[in-house]
């Protein structure tokens, strides 16, 4: 099969985030993305497995660069202050890419080694970021689900348009996060 020239797996992913960034990841169609890639739909075929590979794909590209701007967040920092810059860049993450950060978190029909490698990065890197809180292995476990159950559900409903009180967000958000990090000197 002949791949047009330019056209890769890169190309395609970073089309179809900003597909489902702008319109939601529902609206995210095969026709759509060759449409936006001026190709013929069974053309994405040599680089992706359909629309549920494709939704794979955007799930494992949206963990791989959700971990890549929680590092660059806590680059040169530890502690608090790590911890406090991850738990901002998730949720900054899920604001500039909503319909990336619905694909990482939307459940899969189909398993796939690589969702889970970036899956576990992911989690693998939070737990080295709360290192320095000395919480020993169960413990940091239970820590790294609550942290990320809390800015998921902060995420998610601030993305469903659920905090509709005139409050700041982004201080409810540094009080989510300050109050979460105070439990965890207890």
């Amino acid at each position: 099969m002949v791949k047009k020239m330019g056209l890769d797996r890169n190309i395609i992913l970073a089309a179809a985030t900003e597909l489902a960034d702008k319109h939601g990841l529902e609206t995210l169609t095969l026709s759509a993305l060759a449409e936006k890639l001026s190709i013929r739909s069974p053309s994405l075929y040599n680089h992706i497995d359909g629309l549920p590979g494709l939704r794979v794909d955007l799930a494992v590209y949206g963990l791989q660069q959700l971990r890549h701007m929680m590092i660059d967040a806590v680059i040169g920092k530890s502690g608090n202050e790590a911890a406090r810059s991850l738990a901002i860049s998730y949720v900054k993450f899920a604001r500039l890419h909503p319909g990336l950060y619905e694909a990482v978190y939307r459940p899969q029909s189909i398993t796939s080694s690589d969702l889970e490698e970036a899956g576990n990065a992911l989690v693998e890197m939070i737990i080295r970021v709360l290192e320095p809180f000395q919480l020993g292995e169960v413990q940091t476990i239970h820590s790294v689900r609550g942290l990320r159950s809390l800015l998921h559900g902060f995420a998610s409903l601030e993305q469903n348009d659920g905090f509709r009180m005139s409050i700041d967000r982004d201080e409810s958000l540094h009080y989510m996060i300050d109050t979460f990090l105070q439990g965890l000197k207890h």
